[in-house]
């Protein structure tokens, strides 16, 4: 998150300012209430994730009105009139400047929004704005705006990386059309300390205020899609399941004594029966031999040897499984969607123990997960737990284990089968890729975009080779990393050759929308070319799909590339959907294109057995094939829906 140089208190309002009444305060909220919710929701901090954003601009805008019946407003300067716009939406401007109502209800959002960004603090008491919004709730959904187009998601990347003070300053100079000598008044007001370090750092993002006013932006035109259902009916289950354990012990309880004391039949703490005590013995830990793998039928985390200096400290072994099996309240916990956390069934495999930069770490297997245990050097305290889910891994999903990460790098202990170990960036694929040194199995250091924050300009991935081909690896916050493939979801191949490459260019920052989602791997299809109305090139259409361990939850993200551009612009996204995949390798998206004479069109791709395409809705058109090219006006609707050569009817992606 951006560091953000906001006061902790408010400035307080004008004396001199006009006086409000509570009701005129709401009458101003309420007419000018998607404006309010849009201006929260563009100074909101971008990490929040755009669903919690969309809830919490409107819990702000809606908490935004005075309790007391009567307040003072602050003394706002007037607005710029002269921005670009028509002269109904200037005198609108007018209007609402001249209203104490609307500056007092709009500044109150924006030191709100402020607050939101702020590092969350325990100590007294955390913002009530940092703090996930009790009203307004949605449960079972997951709200978010209507995606735009190429223009509109450059912008949104390019907000990101701003602080809050300096999105607040681009949202009052586009949205609300403020001078620059208003934009610091109104700063100052909500608590910003140095408004000229924010306008200046908003200056550095091209001036795109029609862009504000588009879709994408718009978190009162909202589109809805289910949570993660197979998470959700676990939980179900969980629930329902506890209820019913609760409700036998209590019936239990009630029971007069049977000779066996107070418990009844009820293990002692910490079950000390003989396969929970095994699985706590150092002793009995599997080890495989360092040559069980040239072997054994199976080619997986089953015939790793152990390695690492520590293998013999029985203490720390100890302590590991003991861990794992009832960890503390100061123990930090991860695991990936879907991973259980809890103990192992009995003596788990021991991978790795040794030290990895400034700490101890050891690596175990249960034939289900790989659990990793790591405690700093000079004591237990700050010791940390993680699980990740490897049933039926197989070759290429047991070539790496992450052992750590320090100061945005990362390491990686190497399967015995890997042969050659290798660095390349995806962004650059005719640079060739840099020899990696291996030593005991762990890799030397490797920048790891999983902690990388702020633009993305390089994407650096894990090449490996064994006897079977050579294979990309990349870290996404796991302690597994995943694979990247491409071509048809029937047949994908590895993205190691120079035509892989070059398909995966212009879309690896793009995984970073799947980072620690459990992700297994991720194959990146050139569904179609579509030639562009202006005669300037094709653009290139790309489906993504990152499927997961856990088996649901898969992401898929069309992607639309034109000529000489750097990166890929995400068209159309869904989640836990068969679309570009094994079982249903077809897919249906559009985008809102500008030609460079400024005429709007939209454009639309099936995959090639596409027989047909249509359009309905803002826009209207048909082809027979798997390319629709309409004129269009910018910022309609559009439905899209195409038939394959089988008959069976295919909805657009969204």
């Amino acid at each position: 998150m951006q560091s953000q140089d906001v006061a902790q208190r408010p400035a307080s309002p004008s004396p001199a300012g006009p006086v409000v009444q509570v009701e005129q305060a709401e009458a101003a909220l309420v007419e000018h209430y998607p404006r309010l919710v849009r201006l929260a929701y563009l100074v909101l901090p971008p990490g929040m994730g755009r669903s919690r954003r969309v809830l919490t601009a409107h819990a702000l805008t809606q908490r935004a009105l005075p309790r007391g019946s009567r307040t003072a407003a602050p003394v706002i300067p007037a607005q710029n009139g002269g921005t670009p716009g028509s002269s109904g939406a200037a005198g609108l401007r007018e209007g609402r400047d001249g209203d104490p109502g609307y500056v007092l209800i709009r500044l109150e959002v924006l030191r709100t929004a402020l607050e939101a960004g702020l590092p969350l603090r325990l100590k007294p008491f955390p913002k009530r704005s940092q703090l996930p919004p009790l009203l307004p709730q949605v449960w079972g959904l997951k709200l978010f705006p209507r995606s735009g187009g190429a223009d509109e998601l450059a912008l949104d990347q390019r907000l990101s990386t701003l602080s809050g003070p300096a999105r607040a300053a681009y949202a009052l100079r586009g949205l609300e059309g403020l001078q620059d000598a208003g934009v610091s008044e109104v700063l100052r007001a909500a608590g910003v300390a140095d408004p000229e370090g924010a306008l200046l750092e908003a200056g550095g993002v091209p001036a795109e205020s029609g862009l504000l006013d588009s879709p994408e932006f718009d978190p009162c035109s909202l589109q809805a899609r289910p949570t993660d259902l197979l998470r959700r009916r676990q939980h179900l289950k969980a629930a329902l399941t506890a209820g019913a354990a609760l409700a036998v012990c209590g019936a239990l309880f009630g029971l007069p004594g049977g000779g066996r004391g107070a418990d009844g039949a009820a293990a002692p703490p910490y079950a000390r029966t003989p396969a929970a005590q095994a699985a706590l013995d150092p002793a009995k830990l599997t080890r495989v031999s360092p040559t069980a793998w040239r072997s054994s039928a199976r080619t997986d985390f089953s015939v790793w040897p152990v390695r690492g200096d520590l293998t013999g400290d029985t203490a720390l072994l100890r302590r590991a499984l003991a861990v794992w099996a009832r960890p503390g309240g100061t123990i930090g916990v991860s695991a990936t969607p879907g991973t259980p956390t809890g103990g192992p069934p009995g003596p788990p495999q021991l991978l790795f123990a040794g030290r990895v930069d400034a700490a101890r770490v050891v690596l175990l297997h249960d034939g289900l997960r790989i659990a990793r245990y790591a405690e700093p050097e000079d004591g237990t305290e700050g010791a940390a737990l993680d699980f990740a889910r490897v049933d039926g891994a197989g070759r290429a999903g047991s070539g790496a284990v992450v052992l750590g990460r320090t100061d945005g790098n990362v390491r990686y202990l190497m399967a015995p089968w890997v042969e050659k170990t290798s660095e390349r960036d995806l962004m650059e694929p005719g640079s060739g890729a840099m020899d990696l040194a291996v030593t005991d199995g762990v890799t030397a250091p490797l920048a790891s975009p999983a902690l990388r924050s702020g633009a993305c300009t390089s994407w650096n991935v894990l090449q490996v080779t064994d006897g079977t081909g050579t294979r990309l690896l990349t870290d996404l916050g796991e302690l597994v990393p995943a694979r990247l493939t491409t071509g048809r979801p029937a047949s994908p191949r590895d993205a190691s050759g120079a035509e892989a490459l070059r398909t995966w260019e212009p879309f690896a920052c793009s995984l970073a929308t799947v980072r620690s989602a459990g992700v297994r791997g991720v194959n990146a299809w050139a569904f179609n070319e579509q030639p562009l109305p202006d005669a300037s090139g094709s653009a290139a259409w790309v489906c993504m799909r990152a499927d997961t361990w856990r088996g649901g939850g898969a992401r898929v993200l069309a992607q639309f590339h034109t000529p000489g551009g750097r990166y890929g612009a995400v068209a159309a996204k869904a989640q836990n959907v068969p679309a570009c995949g094994a079982r249903d390798p077809h897919v249906l998206a559009g985008v809102w294109w500008k030609s460079e004479a400024g005429d709007w069109y939209l454009l639309a791709a099936g995959s090639r057995r596409t027989a047909s395409i249509r359009a309905s809705g803002g826009v209207s058109g048909s082809v027979r094939g798997s390319l629709l090219t309409v004129p269009a006006e910018r910022g309609v609707r559009a439905e899209l829906k195409g038939t394959l050569q089988d008959g069976r009817s295919i909805g657009g992606l969204r």
